[in-house]
């Protein structure tokens, strides 16, 4: 039986928000954090970049994630999915450094309280992915998210997660994935 055509996925993830400049954590969508003015113009330019037929526009729950999706889509509707929100770290408004302290010991595995563990994170990232496969099967689908997210699928993907964990994805940067992986 020939397998199913996977679905390409263009994940990117959003510009620079108010959260970074001040490095702080940013991990409840109902918080209004902003892409700053340089944020918008990374959107801007992320958009030229951006010339393909797309299946499917999804942004995380999070106003930045959504402010870098209209750009990127000129305005064009996009559907809102929270599995690709940002990793819960239940540390919101706290500096990035503290988090990033915890998470060293056990970068997979570790969930601070009230939070999600890496691993738990690339269980909801999966998800949307599989998802995206049974809707958009040799398709291509622009999913605007955030860091963790974005490195959780490429833990999926094949990277080691602990790796993957401690990984960097630039503002407005874009990972490609095709998913299911061959």
């Amino acid at each position: 039986m020939p397998r199913q055509a996977g679905v390409r996925i263009l994940f990117v993830r959003h510009g620079q928000s108010e959260a970074n400049v001040a490095r702080q954590i940013s991990d409840d969508p109902s918080r209004i954090v902003n892409l700053t003015e340089l944020g918008k113009s990374q959107a801007m330019a992320a958009r030229e970049a951006l010339s393909c037929d797309l299946a499917g526009a999804y942004a995380s729950e999070f106003p930045r994630a959504q402010q870098t999706a209209s750009i990127l889509l000129d305005g064009a509707p996009f559907s809102v999915d929270p599995r690709i929100n940002e990793r819960k770290s239940g540390m919101d408004g706290r500096p990035v450094k503290e988090f990033n302290d915890l998470v060293r010991r056990d970068p997979a595995g570790f969930s601070p309280p009230g939070g999600e563990s890496f691993l738990e994170q690339m269980q909801r990232v999966k998800d949307f992915m599989d998802e995206m496969a049974l809707l958009h099967p040799g398709g291509t689908v622009l999913a605007v998210s955030h860091e963790n997210p974005i490195l959780a699928a490429l833990a999926l993907c094949g990277q080691e997660p602990a790796e993957a964990a401690l990984g960097d994805i630039a503002n407005c940067e874009r990972i490609e994935v095709t998913w299911p992986k061959s």
